[in-house]
């Protein structure tokens, strides 16, 4: 279970990484179901990127794997080609969702959008880590 309490203890190790790397973000966090728990659109992160973080956040818990990780398998010829089509569109692979783990199990994941993807990796795992 993720809890409000964790959501916002990922989320604010995530937005001190952002402010570390000077760049503003939406950060979602999401249970094991997938549903999204918390998210914060840091002062000048793009809009766009709302929607993107909450479902970076989902993609990551429906697969229990890093949305990095995704989408290097998910290019042409790749074993999960066409996948960013399926789940009515709510698969995003992007860098910047990574798995939330507790005891070894996937609990949940984060979602990070608004910057490059490197950048959004780093805040994600930034995140992931103070769970």
């Amino acid at each position: 279970m993720v809890s409000l309490s964790d959501a916002r203890r990922v989320i604010a190790a995530a937005e001190k990484k952002a402010a570390e790397i000077g760049q503003p973000m939406n950060i979602a966090v999401a249970d094991g179901g997938g549903n999204l728990v918390a998210h914060v659109r840091m002062d000048g992160a793009w809009i766009g990127s709302i929607d993107i973080s909450i479902k970076k956040a989902y993609t990551s818990r429906a697969f229990d794997i890093a949305t990095k990780d995704l989408a290097t398998h998910s290019q042409s010829g790749g074993q999960f080609f066409g996948i960013y089509a399926s789940n009515d569109g709510k698969i995003m692979i992007f860098a910047g969702g990574i798995p939330l783990k507790r005891e070894g199990k996937v609990v949940g994941a984060i979602g990070v959008s608004g910057g490059s993807g490197d950048q959004d990796h780093a805040v994600a795992e930034a995140g992931a880590a103070a769970f």
